[in-house]
């Protein structure tokens, strides 16, 4: 049986007030990085954390992305499986590049970074066990090709 599109695209809806919340866990932890007083003794640091923290913005507004202009539910969940995995590895990425820094802030952007990560997996581990369950119960014309 091929996927149902409507029971897709209900999964794919996420719940606004949590997007609210990583967003502005995002700005804080974009406000520590651009305006605390950051420092590092490694050359590039502190513009290689902020890029980073860039692309994890990016990645997370992608997990609220519209998935309805790709035509197959199928895609669309392996789109959203994708942004979710991409979310968590972008974050990931982060702190690794927080590790080489020093200053005042860096207990702040410690935690804030914390606060993102436990934002981030409080929801979206669930949501992507759900929409992996959904790709491994089609069967039919969606797997012929």
């Amino acid at each position: 049986m091929a996927l149902d599109a409507d029971r897709v695209r209900r999964s794919l809806e996420l719940d606004g007030a949590w997007l609210a919340e990583l967003r502005a866990r995002w700005n804080a932890l974009a406000d520590v990085a651009v305006w605390g007083r950051l420092g590092s003794g490694e050359l590039g640091a502190l513009p290689r954390l902020r890029e980073r923290l860039l692309e994890l913005g990016e990645k997370l507004a992608a997990l609220q992305a519209s998935r309805a202009w790709i035509p197959r539910p199928r895609e669309q969940l392996k789109s959203a499986l994708a942004a979710a995995l991409a979310a968590k590895e972008a974050l990931a990425r982060c702190e690794e590049a927080s590790a080489a820094l020093d200053g005042e802030a860096r207990a702040a952007l410690a935690a804030c970074l914390a606060e993102l990560r436990r934002g981030l997996e409080e929801r979206i581990d669930e949501r992507a066990a759900h929409w992996a369950r959904l790709l491994d119960s089609e069967i039919g014309e969606d797997t012929k090709e």
